[in-house]
């Protein structure tokens, strides 16, 4: 689901940019009004249907040619990457880093609750370890690969951020099309076009690749039967997933067609970190339990109160309480890590390559985080979001789990026929 929405968000904002190449400041203008549709559902983007099909017909026919689009576009993306953050720190001013209210307009809790929402910024990276099979030594290449590249491009990012806010004030940032408007606001208008078509190009090599991950572990999970077998095919001639392709495609163009940019944004956010949540339990449960033999209960217990600590954390600074019961709450965090660290649970496993440094920490820190920054989100999100996952629960408890118990007995009467036969 998160790959489906943000592939979903980033075709709309292809439409943003592209509109502005052609110096339309409205990208609204290229969408189409529906009066009878609910209002963030109402305006139709065609141009980002258009390319979510035309990326899924190229993934359909080779991933081969398809790598190759995406290496000719990813060059074009560092030098569009360079220019901005040339021309902002060449042309921009640290004046406007401070005007017109200071560093911190909106406080430390404007900060968190910008972290919150461009979060989904960070799904995608997992999407290297699709490559898994294809790799040598895959236990050292994939966390470089996956650790290098979030380094990189999170130092990209800032760089883009910063020479984004010396160009222009931030209250002149725009929320669609932000840095080819910001061009415009300076006086270069033909950067902003090149910014315009640099930037459309780069959301194409984004989405094609994101594209190209999603249909991949569909395919896996089609293998595991957890839905329908006819997924995981692959096409005998062109080698590439093509069920899994088009069925993702179309539901990607589906959503980008009605959804409004904030509602998907603020979707994949809480999905997204409400992923990482539970997989930063997942690691704690694996190593203290699964990897070391030890009785779940106290490792349950363990991961119960350090959420509960988290989201009374969460509540005391939504709610704008005392200052003591943050120090309360976080205080318990820590005693409560550490006890399990040192006395509770005891580490038997042997040493391995895929293992956390420093656990339980990482683990419960992305856990405190993850609650944390869910809280700051808007309500609807939640709503949203519980819709979908009781849906997709429900699709599991009713075909996922009785289609993997099936195939799972279907495959041992296979390997019981092969060893009586010998």
């Amino acid at each position: 689901m998160g790959y489906v929405l943000s592939n979903a968000a980033v075709g709309r904002s292809f439409t943003d940019y592209l509109a502005v190449a052609f110096g339309v400041n409205h990208s609204d203008s290229w969408r189409v009004k529906v009066d009878g549709l609910a209002k963030g559902y109402d305006m139709l983007d065609f141009p980002a249907v258009a390319l979510i099909i035309l990326l899924t017909l190229c993934l359909c026919h080779s991933t081969k040619e398809s790598s190759i689009l995406n290496l000719i576009m990813t060059v074009f993306h560092l030098v569009f990457f360079g220019f901005i953050i040339f021309a902002g720190f060449f042309h921009g001013t640290a004046k406007n880093l401070v005007n017109p209210v200071g560093l911190t307009p909106h406080g430390v809790r404007g900060v968190l609750n910008g972290a919150a929402m461009v979060y989904f910024s960070y799904i995608g990276y997992d999407s290297v370890s699709t490559m898994a099979e294809e790799i040598q030594n895959p236990s050292k290449s994939l966390p470089v690969g996956i650790v290098g590249s979030v380094l990189i491009v999170s130092v990209l990012y800032c760089l883009m951020a910063l020479s984004l806010c010396m160009m222009v004030p931030y209250t002149k940032i725009q929320i669609k099309g932000s840095f080819a408007i910001a061009f415009q606001e300076i006086g270069w208008k033909w950067a902003s076009n090149v910014v315009g078509v640099g930037a459309s190009l780069g959301i194409v090599a984004s989405l094609l690749v994101a594209m190209l991950s999603q249909a991949r572990y569909l395919c896996v999970i089609g293998r595991a039967r957890l839905v329908p077998a006819w997924l995981a095919k692959v096409h005998p001639s062109t080698g590439t997933p093509l069920n899994a392709t088009l069925f993702l495609g179309l539901c990607t163009a589906t959503i980008a067609l009605f959804t409004d940019l904030k509602i998907v944004i603020e979707m994949i956010n809480f999905e997204t970190l409400l992923v990482f949540y539970l997989v930063a339990n997942a690691l704690i449960y694996r190593k203290y339990v699964i990897m070391s033999h030890n009785p779940p209960i106290h490792t349950f217990l363990f991961l119960f109160l350090l959420s509960s600590c988290a989201f009374g954390v969460s509540i005391s600074w939504k709610l704008n309480l005392e200052w003591w019961s943050l120090v309360l709450f976080a205080g318990s965090m820590i005693i409560i890590t550490a006890i399990f660290q040192y006395y509770m649970v005891p580490y038997r496993g042997q040493g391995m390559e895929w293992s956390v440094p420093f656990m339980p920490w990482p683990a419960a820190t992305s856990v405190f985080l993850n609650v944390f920054l869910m809280t700051t989100l808007n309500k609807l999100a939640f709503q949203r979001v519980a819709i979908w996952a009781c849906l997709i629960t429900l699709f599991y408890v009713l075909y996922g789990v009785h289609s993997t118990y099936r195939a799972e007995e279907f495959d041992q009467k296979g390997v019981d026929a092969e060893v009586n036969s010998i």
